[in-house]
């Protein structure tokens, strides 16, 4: 089997990138990047519903150990984490990035850099974490990181609340995607997260990015070059909805989707002022998750999803 080569690569070379990165930063004028479409003038530093103006923040990078193994290998995933998010969930376990803003400005050449610097690591990929809010900034670096030698695979790490047009602007430049899929119930969706419409909005995500890259392939050394990875975090008394979800991926996205299922929950930020999240996932939540999984013929599960530490 041929392995997919970086697909971005070759739009550099046709100046498609380019012309992605000019529509891209035309649409933070009045901004329509998430779905929230705030329309703030982002071009004139403005913040909006992300807090984040022209210039992309980043709290760190790094190799991580801790992600899918498709994507660890031996030496590791190369993570970029994006300050502030879209969303607005109660238990985020990273709330002083994405709630407090925890990081620093950055033009599009340190943000090259840092991929770069990545790359001389030995990552097996660059890794944007929470980066819906600033895809036009991740295109203008990587338009500066591709001549000076990036040919990793992109990995595009997200809540799952994306813009169609958004993501048709990074069609052939993503090569994997990584997608929460949060909640099943609007109405849970708007009180965790402060989004409404998330489990619409989600799935109709879900479907183009597995439209774009396809069920996940592993090179021979099991590394991700291109395709989807679902998370799925599991939360108590079912709020997230884990049946329909697991239903949803099955019938609607592929039987052979990999994905990982979640049983780290654990209370965090504001999430102990809410009865039903104050606690951490039970054992039986997590098994009766993974026996769903199997009884809707999901088998590509991450090896996370295959064992519970409790």
């Amino acid at each position: 089997m041929t392995l997919p080569f970086p697909a971005y690569l070759e739009l550099y070379e046709t100046g498609e990138l380019h012309r992605r990165v000019d529509r891209a930063i035309s649409l933070l004028g009045k901004c329509v990047i998430c779905p929230r479409a705030c329309q703030a003038n982002r071009l004139a530093d403005e913040r909006g519903e992300c807090r984040v103006g022209r210039r992309a923040m980043v709290a760190s990078y790094g190799p991580h150990f801790g992600e899918e193994r498709p994507l660890v290998g031996q030496y590791g995933s190369g993570t970029i984490f994006f300050s502030y998010c879209s969303l607005r969930c109660l238990f985020c376990q990273n709330y002083t990035i994405s709630q407090m803003g925890e990081g620093e400005e950055v033009s599009p050449a340190q943000l090259a850099s840092m991929m770069l610097h990545l790359q001389r690591q030995g990552c097996h990929n660059i890794n944007f974490v929470t980066p819906t809010h600033v895809v036009p900034q991740i295109l203008e670096a990587l338009e500066i990181a591709v001549p000076q030698g990036l040919h990793l695979p992109l990995v595009y790490n997200t809540g799952g609340y994306d813009s169609l047009a958004t993501l048709r602007l990074l069609d052939g430049i993503i090569d994997i995607y990584m997608p929460d899929m949060k909640y099943s119930d609007a109405k849970i969706a708007e009180e965790l997260s402060g989004i409404k419409d998330y489990p619409k909005v989600n799935r109709a995500a879900v479907k183009a990015m597995q439209a774009q890259v396809g069920d996940l392939v592993m090179d021979e050394a099991g590394i991700a070059r291109r395709g989807l990875i679902i998370r799925h975090l599991v939360l108590p008394h079912g709020l997230a909805g884990t049946e329909d979800i697991l239903h949803f991926i099955a019938e609607e996205i592929s039987r052979d989707a990999y994905v990982n299922i979640m049983d780290q929950y654990w209370p965090c930020y504001r999430a102990h002022g809410y009865p039903l999240l104050n606690r951490p996932v039970a054992r039986e939540e997590f098994l009766e998750a993974l026996r769903l999984a199997e009884s809707v013929g999901l088998t590509r599960l991450d090896e996370h999803s295959s064992r519970s530490p409790f």
